[in-house]
């Protein structure tokens, strides 16, 4: 695992990237799929023999994000599927982040307990993911920002799981005792905002499973949001980080799917 805490921009994939934009429109279009009624499809409209889940941040659908999935479909000539996982209930706004007055903090304290609780999303994911292999795909990876991240590894941790890897980026709620069931190569990316602490407790933690030679560890020297909604790509710093993101996801997939 590598314990690397900044990248630099010699991986090749990164040259090879096409162009981040900060007017980003999709290229992708929106199907019903898994048990949701709307899912953003990235890639080919079928699925291969590798696919890639993606469960964002709490902001839902952003043009960030979407351009993220199409930079890793792209590039690893992948579905990658993103369902939104907030039908039923709104994204938070983002306009109102972070929460500025008592009752909005108390709102998303509320909000975090009730309909985004991580736990009530792992069986919608589940079920993507084993909707996927159903299908005939051999190596489905899934990938979470922020709340996201926290969906993402305790899915990684079902003794069902229908996940080969999982990867979390700048993960919120980061806990330690996430990773003790953890039965999936992990690609774990936070930010310096995530307690460096409990980073290193996944690691060790990590290091001593039957596949700790396929994990990756990479603290970015960035902020948390800088890859998904909250990235600001007309930034040149957030830009060149966003980017390093996701060449180092993209040589994970690669690497531990080959």
């Amino acid at each position: 695992m590598s314990t690397a805490t900044k990248v630099h921009n010699t991986n090749t994939a990164c040259c090879t990237l096409p162009p981040v934009r900060s007017d980003y429109e999709e290229k992708g279009f929106y199907k019903a799929y898994g048990g949701f009624d709307k899912v953003y499809v990235a890639g080919p409209k079928e699925p291969s023999k590798l696919a890639l889940v993606c469960v964002f941040d709490i902001f839902g659908f952003k043009p960030q994000t979407l351009q993220g999935a199409d930079i890793l479909a792209e590039e690893l000539k992948a579905q990658v599927l993103m369902p939104d996982f907030f039908e039923g209930d709104e994204p938070w706004s983002l306009e109102n982040f972070p929460p500025k007055t008592d009752e909005d903090k108390q709102k998303l304290q509320d909000w975090f307990a009730g309909f985004a609780n991580p736990a009530n999303h792992v069986p919608k994911l589940a079920k993507v993911g084993k909707e996927l292999k159903s299908e005939g795909v051999d190596f489905v990876l899934a990938y979470g920002y922020c709340w996201g991240g926290k969906v993402v590894m305790k899915s990684g941790s079902e003794a069902d799981t229908p996940f080969s890897a999982i990867s979390i980026v700048h993960p919120a709620m980061l806990s330690s005792d996430d990773a003790v069931e953890l039965r999936v190569p992990l690609g774990l990316y936070p930010s310096n905002d995530e307690p460096k602490n409990e980073a290193e407790k996944i690691v060790d933690i990590l290091s001593k499973k039957p596949f700790a030679s396929k994990n990756d560890y990479v603290q970015f020297d960035s902020f948390h949001g800088f890859a998904a909604a909250r990235a600001n790509l007309d930034d040149p710093e957030n830009k060149a980080k966003y980017e390093e993101l996701y060449c180092t996801l993209i040589k994970f997939t690669k690497d531990v799917s080959s």
